[in-house]
């Protein structure tokens, strides 16, 4: 494995955990603790890996040579009935997580941006680079409105009554199928939907940083 697939594989695991951490910072600040006294408010990689999401699914990625690379961590645990706020905290909870990755996405962006009057090195720029296209993918991704992603949970803060209750009824339907939802899921984006995406993602990052190439 050369340097610049540990740094992706590096980025992409940081990434995700400071996009659960903050899942249980929002919920902590709208009164629920249940994520800081699970000690899970950390930026410790250890905390927060999920042996499917965390290690099955990279590694068969990776091993089947299927062109893309993503993955998810341990779920933050949060109680919905302590927050403070009961009409709009699942969802403030659930839009911090792809939240942070687009405020990382802009902030490397702008600092690819500046980088020739910075006098910024090749190498960091490209770090860089890296950083704003995984943040944005896992932003992109993780608001697809399917559950468990955090879309869902978006999505349903702003359905009216009737159609929150039938969507309530799907995501509870399709929660229950549990890993085989997971897995047909993967295989479905990545066979009927994986290029759209990845182009839509590119066409951000290009926007965002000006740069024609990773």
């Amino acid at each position: 494995m050369d340097s610049t697939s540990i740094a992706i594989i590096i980025v992409l695991i940081l990434s995700i955990v400071i996009h659960e951490v903050s899942h249980g910072y929002a919920a902590n600040w709208l009164g629920d603790p249940t994520a800081r006294l699970a000690g899970r408010l950390t930026l410790n990689p250890i905390k927060h890996i999920d042996p499917v999401g965390s290690v099955l699914v990279p590694a068969l990625l990776l091993l089947s040579s299927a062109g893309i690379l993503f993955g998810w961590a341990k779920p933050v645990p949060y109680n919905p009935y302590n927050l403070r706020n009961q009409k709009w905290g699942d969802t403030i909870v659930a839009a911090a997580g792809p939240g942070i990755n687009i405020l990382i996405a802009v902030i490397f962006a702008v600092i690819i941006r500046a980088a020739v009057p910075l006098g910024l090195s090749g190498s960091f720029i490209e770090l860089s680079s890296y950083i704003v296209y995984i943040n944005i993918l896992l932003a992109l991704f993780n608001l697809i409105p399917i559950p468990p992603l955090d879309g869902s949970k978006v999505l349903l803060g702003f359905l009216p009554f009737n159609a929150a209750m039938k969507y309530r009824g799907i995501m509870a339907g399709i929660e229950r199928m549990g890993l085989l939802f997971t897995f047909l899921f993967i295989f479905l984006f990545i066979t009927l939907f994986s290029g759209p995406f990845f182009t839509f993602v590119y066409f951000i990052f290009e926007a965002l940083t000006g740069l024609g190439g990773l």
